[in-house]
This record gives structure tokens, C-alpha cells and sequence, in this order.
């Protein structure tokens, strides 16, 4: 009994408690090294899963729209492309070109992520079991406060740089 005892004691004592703010993560980037949430502390980060070949692609502009004018206030948009629901280029090397030609992005993405399932991101993962949040599509976006705090999400129809979203991310800059 006291060694079944000890056991649990020793589990306990040793569990990593859950990750509570995203500055823990990072993803791959599309232009090679990482982007660590940690150098976000203290801004805004608009993240929206994107694709190449989906109907809500011209969201592009409106997230590239948003980055121009808010980047120099306190918000990143990072693009996180996704072919989970098979509505991706097949490298992110055609991703990057697809995005420079066509929407002249200068934005930060990741590489061709999961968001979905076992092997989704690690972030994703979170997301879902932290906040119950897990996109059910393309240009689903997520928006954290200035310290990685999930704030809220904004499904596909929701246009990245729509009044609903530039009042949320006017309130998130407002605050110390």
C-alpha cells in the first residue's frame, strides 16, 4: 500500500501542469528557422490556417491589408498553410510563390502545417483542449492578447480585416 502510495505521489509531483498562454510554441517558417510566440510577448498575433486552392484564398489581401497597417502598433499575422482539407499547393516552396505572386504577402508563415488530428500542431492542440477551439476550415483565425492569452476566434466568413475584428485588436493595443 505505501508503495502504491509513493507511485502516485511520485506522479503527481512530476505531471507538467497545462500550458496556459501560446508563448510555449512555435512553428517552422516558411523562409526557414522558427517563429517563437515568445518574441511576441507583449503584442498581438492574429493566427488564421490559410490555403492556396480554398474559396476564402482572397483573404489573403485582408490579412496582408491588416499586417501593413497594424504591424508597427503591436499585431503579428501569421499564416499558418494547411492541407488538411486538401486545398494546398504541395510545397511550401509553391505556397511562398503562390503568396508573393498573387498577393504580394510579406507576412510571416509557416510551413505546410496539420491543424487537425493526431498530428496537428502542437499549438492546435491547445487550442482544442484549452479553449475547445479547432478550426473546421480554411481561414479559420485565432486572436491572442499581448501575453499569448487565447482571446477569441473568427470562422471563415469573418474577413480578416472586418470592422468585428479591428475592434477587437484596437482593444487587445489599448491595454497595458
Amino acid at each position: 500500500m505505501k508503495l502504491v502510495l509513493k507511485v502516485i505521489i511520485l506522479f503527481f509531483s512530476t505531471v507538467v501542469p497545462a500550458l496556459t498562454d501560446a508563448t510555449e510554441y512555435s512553428f517552422k517558417s516558411i523562409d526557414g528557422g522558427y517563429l517563437d510566440f515568445k518574441k511576441y510577448k507583449g503584442k498581438a498575433v492574429l493566427v488564421t490556417n490559410t490555403a492556396s486552392r480554398c474559396g476564402f484564398t482572397k483573404q489573403y489581401s485582408d490579412l496582408e491589408k491588416l499586417h501593413r497597417a497594424y504591424k508597427n502598433k503591436g499585431l503579428v499575422v501569421i499564416a499558418v498553410p494547411s492541407n488538411d482539407f486538401n486545398q494546398e499547393l504541395s510545397s511550401d516552396s509553391k505556397v511562398k510563390e503562390f503568396c508573393s505572386v498573387s498577393f504580394d504577402l510579406t507576412l510571416p508563415m509557416t510551413e505546410i502545417t496539420s491543424i487537425r488530428g493526431k498530428r496537428s500542431h502542437p499549438f492546435y492542440r491547445w487550442l482544442k483542449k484549452e479553449h475547445n477551439f479547432q478550426p473546421k476550415w480554411n481561414f479559420y483565425k485565432v486572436l491572442l492578447d499581448k501575453n499569448g492569452q487565447f482571446h477569441s476566434s473568427f470562422n471563415s466568413l469573418v474577413k480578416p480585416y472586418s470592422p468585428s475584428i479591428i475592434k477587437v485588436v484596437d482593444e487587445i493595443l489599448k491595454q497595458p
